[in-house]
């Protein structure tokens, strides 16, 4: 795909501006794709983008152009070191088990399909909340 990012404008591909909201509907569209057969598929609308959960939890989401993965906690060091990757802080605090992989991470199929599967197995061993978001005692 070869995008570059250009300020504050987005990103440029072949010489033409994309906006921010044309790549995540490009990329929703892929993973929403990828995903298909891979369980109970929800897809919500959050944060001013796109999540996706697969039999109740979250693998992935498309946010200004990023793909937000859910690693787990134990994955999520290893998941740092690989190229495009930065911590997810959306509040300014990094959420450890979810990280950012930014476009050139998820330019080519077979590198959407890597991260997809990493939050899927990340998925997997997070315990489901039916849905329900958890209380914490006090």
């Amino acid at each position: 795909m070869g995008l570059r990012r250009v300020g504050d404008a987005g990103f440029e591909q072949r010489g033409r501006a994309v906006t921010p909201k044309a790549l995540d509907d490009a990329l929703a569209a892929r993973v929403r794709a990828r995903l298909a057969g891979a369980g109970q598929i929800a897809e919500i609308a959050m944060f001013g983008g796109r999540k996706f959960s697969v039999d109740g939890t979250m693998v992935c989401g498309v946010v200004r152009g990023a793909l937000v993965v859910r690693v787990g906690p134990s994955a999520h060091d290893a998941a740092l070191a690989e190229p495009h990757t930065r911590p997810m802080d959306f509040t300014g605090r990094p959420l450890r088990g979810l990280v950012f992989v930014d476009a050139p991470g998820t330019a080519t199929d077979a590198g959407l399909d890597r991260w997809l599967a990493a939050g899927l197995e990340g998925a997997r061993a997070h315990p489901t909340t039916g849905g329900k978001a958890r209380r914490r005692q006090a």
